[in-house]
């Protein structure tokens, strides 16, 4: 049993997202539909038997995707990190989870539905701690500088070029 799940927040989009997220990452599958019954109904101002929740599993984290209708929306306040190993998976992840939404710098964007994600290379969080500071300084200045990550600008930054 995983002890904590992030639970997403849609208005009424939750069996919509969950699909896309879904068909973005390889390694990842649907879970169990609930729908709302007469209680859930009143409380919450959804109709009865419309989605309530939808369990969704990405690279083995699970998630619960709700609907609870228009009251809150997602803020940058939260992001998904998505550390990618190439720069071809970096392309790929970039435009699927951009469609639809917006791009940001420094490797963030919001997806179609306001999800806040980074896109990032587990390799650069070591070079922002190298112990020289130039080093550190000149990587994050590079990343700074782009919206989607360049793996390459960014090691040649590291190294100096």
């Amino acid at each position: 049993m995983q002890r904590i799940t992030p639970c997403l927040w849609f208005d009424d989009q939750a069996e919509d997202a969950a699909k896309f997220y879904v068909s973005v990452f390889k390694n990842s599958r649907m879970g169990p539909i609930t729908r709302y019954g007469g209680a859930g109904a009143n409380v919450s101002g959804r109709p009865k038997g419309s989605v309530m929740t939808v369990t969704f599993h990405i690279e083995g984290q699970e998630f619960v995707a709700l609907n609870g209708g228009p009251l809150f929306k997602f803020s940058e306040a939260i992001s998904l990190m998505v550390k990618c190993r190439s720069q071809h998976e970096i392309d790929e992840m970039w435009a699927k989870l951009s469609e639809g939404g917006q791009e940001g710098p420094c490797g963030w964007l919001k997806d179609q539905y306001g999800l806040s994600w980074q896109i990032v290379v587990p390799a650069w969080d070591e070079m922002l701690r190298d112990a020289n500071p130039e080093k550190s300084e000149r990587v994050m200045a590079a990343i700074l500088q782009m919206s989607k990550p360049d793996m390459q600008q960014v090691q040649h930054a590291y190294d100096g070029r």
